[in-house]
């Protein structure tokens, strides 16, 4: 917040449920017409516009480490406990995978294609319609994140000293290294499938054209940009790690290369700690430590407006409906917070 004043409670914030779940929440993801919101104590909550009660899971022993989509209403998850789990609307976990003595950190799916895939170590393990059992793709160190490339033909792996870009051959899944010296912690694909990214242990991602390898440096950031989201047309790559939500232009043939990033939904002195790119929209939240929760038009000159005031938990996780119907904001606290978007969005224009 400009100044570091207070922010007052926001219609959105006096119209939705508020729940007090006592676990802190590690992440969401929207499906459907609904999100699953996913807990430090292994609960998983599934939000839905079309009941007045969350559904809750128990999928998990600990702390929820990952989740990702699988599917219209389901989604797989991760935790400390070493298991992997899909769950779905409207049926009970399936435990697809234990690994004891590990934890299961990143995840990942495939919509259209139905693959899965988990990583445990050094190990990415990889499920394919109909086979019985999962291939092993290994690495030379532990898997820092994992991601489907946006036809499912091809998972890109984050580990110390680069990427790995696994690819569906006739017979097997085969390699590519994609080097760059240092420690990549998460990665994702453009939704064209061009580029990789990844985020680095420094506080910079890094970048790759994938037709001829360019490498493309992304740097500047004071803190590290642990929440990343494409947003828009162009499209843009959205990022915590500084003052406001940093995004990277990626319409070009160079992707971000030579441009200037904008810096938007402005935070003031804190630093955000979430970003979501809303479904559909030339717009993006942030979400920061105080709890508050900005929006801005992805455009230079575009006002910030107040989604939710200041309310003292950090903003740990964001999800929309794909219909923009409602949003959920979780905290690092526990609070979840389910609110009608489109109406409140509109009331307050």
């Amino acid at each position: 917040m400009p100044g570091g004043e207070t922010l007052a409670p926001t219609r959105l914030q006096r119209e939705g449920l508020f729940i007090d779940t006592g676990a802190p929440v590690t992440a969401a993801v929207s499906r459907g017409d609904g999100v699953f919101c996913a807990h430090g104590d292994g609960r998983v909550q599934r939000f839905s516009d079309r009941q007045p009660a969350p559904r809750v899971f128990q999928p998990h022993d600990g702390v929820v480490l990952a989740m990702a989509a699988a599917g219209e209403q389901a989604v797989v998850t991760g935790g400390d406990d070493g298991r992997f789990v899909r769950l779905a609307a409207g049926g009970d976990p399936e435990v697809l995978a234990v690994f004891d003595g590990q934890w299961v950190d990143c995840v990942a799916a495939h919509v259209s294609t139905g693959r899965l895939a988990c990583s445990a170590g050094k190990t990415v393990y990889l499920w394919s319609p109909g086979a019985a059992q999962p291939r092993t793709l290994e690495h030379p160190s532990t898997v820092g994140g994992i991601a489907f490339d946006p036809k499912g033909r091809r998972l890109a792996v984050a580990h110390y000293g680069g990427a790995t870009i696994w690819e569906r051959n006739q017979r097997r899944w085969a390699p590519t290294r994609l080097a760059w010296a240092g420690s990549h912690v998460g990665i994702t694909w453009s939704p064209g499938g061009r580029f990789v990214v990844s985020v680095m242990q420094e506080n910079a991602l890094h970048g790759w054209r994938l037709r001829d390898r360019m490498d493309m440096r992304m740097s500047g950031y004071p803190g590290k940009p642990k929440s990343l989201d494409w947003a828009g047309e162009q499209p843009w790559l959205v990022t915590s790690g500084a003052e406001g939500a940093v995004c990277w232009p990626f319409g070009a043939e160079d992707g971000p290369m030579g441009q200037v990033p904008l810096c938007i939904a402005q935070g003031g002195a804190q630093m955000a700690s979430v970003v979501l790119g809303l479904p559909g929209q030339e717009a993006v939240m942030a979400g920061y430590p105080d709890g508050a929760v900005l929006m801005s038009k992805l455009r230079e000159d575009a006002d910030d407006r107040v989604v939710r005031g200041t309310t003292g938990a950090e903003v740990t996780a964001l999800a929309a409906t794909s219909s923009l119907s409602h949003l959920l904001i979780g905290d690092a606290d526990g609070g979840v917070l389910w609110a009608p978007l489109l109406k409140s969005s509109k009331s307050e224009e």
